[in-house]
C-alpha cells in the first residue's frame, strides 16, 4: 500500500505518519510507536523518494576523506560498520575524496549548500580542528570520530587513546623495560597527541628518562613500521620494547626485527594497537601479538547510530562517548633481556 492508504487505515495524516517513520522529535513517542507497530503489522514500507519529499530530508549521511589514494584498512573497516548501521534505517552514505584542506572545506560547503546530506561524519580530528566551527557555521549537523580541543560542544565517539598507550607502556615497564620506543601518528591529530601523553606520563611515573630518539611518527603502514623500527635498531642503545600504533605498523616492525636476526618477544617485546581486522588476527601471528584492542567497525556502527539520534533532536551533550580499551597480553612481550 502507499502512504495515503496506510495513513487512512491507521487514522493519521500522511504528514504525521511520514514524520513518525523519519524520527522527527516533534512526533510524540506513543504516536511513533503506534505507527511503527502498524507498519510492521501491515507490512508497509515507505517509498523513499516520496518520504524524502515529505520530510525535506536527503536521507543520506556524508563523509569526506582527504587523500583518496590513502583509503586503507582502517577507513574500510570504519565504513563497513557505519554503512551497516545506516542501512537499517534506509540511510545512504555519500563519500567524497579530496586532496587538501582547502578542497575539504569546499566539499563541506557544497554538501551544505546542495542539501544532499542531512549530516556528516568528521574523522581524524586535529587538536584544534577548523572543520568543527566551519560545520557549525554552515548549520550542517555532524558527529566526530575522535575529539578536538574546542569550547563548542559537539557529538563525538572516541577511544581512550591516552589510557591505551599508558597501559601498554606500564605493562612493558613492569617487565623491566626502560628503553621503550613508540611508533605513533602525527601529533597534530588528537589521538596521536593523547597517545604521546599516555606514554610520557608512565615514563615519568616510573622514573624512566624519555629519549626523543625512541619516538617515531608517520602513517600507519607496514612500510612506515619497518623503516622506523630499522632506525630504532640502529641506535647506539636500541630499544628493548616497542609500542606500535596499529597492526599494520606492527607488521613492519616485526619484519625489521627479524631482518636484524632478532626474535619478537625474546630479544625485543612488541605491543600493538589493534582496531580488530577480520583478516589480521594478532593471536594467529608468530608469536601471538600483545595488543590494546578496540574494534573500529563497532565504532563506525555506533557513530551511525549517534548521527541518527542527532537528527532526531537529541542534544549533542548526550552524544559524547569515550570507549575504554582492553590490553590483551600474548606472547610478543616478555621480560627485558639483561
Amino acid at each position: 500500500m502507499n502512504l495515503k492508504e496506510f495513513s487512512a487505515r491507521i487514522g493519521l495524516s500522511q504528514t504525521t505518519v511520514s514524520r513518525a517513520l523519519s524520527g522527527y522529535p516533534e512526533v510524540k513517542q506513543e504516536t511513533r510507536e503506534r505507527v511503527l507497530a502498524a507498519a510492521e503489522r501491515f507490512g508497509y514500507r515507505p517509498n523513499v523518494s516520496a518520504q524524502r519529499l515529505a520530510t525535506g530530508r536527503a536521507g543520506a549521511i556524508g563523509i569526506v576523506f582527504r587523500g583518496g589514494g590513502r583509503f586503507g584498512p582502517h577507513s574500510s573497516e570504519f565504513m563497513g560498520g557505519l554503512s551497516t548501521r545506516l542501512q537499517e534505517d534506509g540511510i545512504d552514505i555519500l563519500v567524497s575524496t579530496v586532496e587538501g584542506a582547502g578542497d575539504e572545506e569546499a566539499a563541506y560547503r557544497r554538501l551544505a549548500g546542495s542539501k544532499r546530506v542531512d549530516a556528516v561524519v568528521l574523522h581524524s580530528p586535529a587538536c584544534e580542528d577548523a572543520r568543527i566551527p566551519l560545520l557549525r557555521t554552515l548549520g550542517l549537523p555532524f558527529v566526530v570520530h575522535g575529539r578536538s580541543d574546542t569550547a563548542l560542544p559537539f557529538a563525538y565517539l572516541d577511544i581512550d587513546n591516552r589510557g591505551a598507550i599508558a597501559a601498554a607502556t606500564r605493562h612493558l615497564a613492569d617487565l623491566g623495560h626502560r628503553r621503550i620506543a613508540l611508533i605513533n601518528g602525527d601529533t597534530v591529530s588528537t589521538y596521536a597527541r593523547d597517545r604521546d601523553r599516555g606514554y610520557h606520563a608512565v615514563l615519568a611515573e616510573r622514573g624512566i628518562a624519555a629519549d626523543p630518539a625512541l619516538l617515531g611518527h608517520g602513517e600507519f603502514t607496514d612500510e612506515t613500521g619497518f623503516r622506523l623500527m630499522q632506525a630504532f635498531l640502529a641506535l647506539p642503545a636500541p630499544p628493548t620494547a616497542v609500542i606500535a600504533g596499529s597492526m599494520m605498523s606492527a607488521l613492519g616492525a616485526m619484519r625489521a626485527i627479524r631482518v636484524a636476526g632478532l626474535g619478537v618477544g625474546n630479544d625485543i617485546s612488541l605491543v600493538a594497537h589493534d582496531d580488530v581486522f577480520p583478516y589480521l588476527s594478532p593471536e594467529n601471528l608468530v608469536p601471538p601479538l600483545t595488543t590494546t584492542q578496540s574494534p573500529i567497525r563497532a565504532a563506525g556502527g555506533r557513530i551511525g547510530d549517534m548521527a541518527l539520534r542527532l537528527l532526531q533532536g537529541e542534544p549533542v551533550e548526550s552524544l559524547q562517548e569515550v570507549w575504554p580499551v582492553d590490553l590483551v597480553i600474548r606472547g610478543s612481550t616478555g621480560p627485558a633481556q639483561a
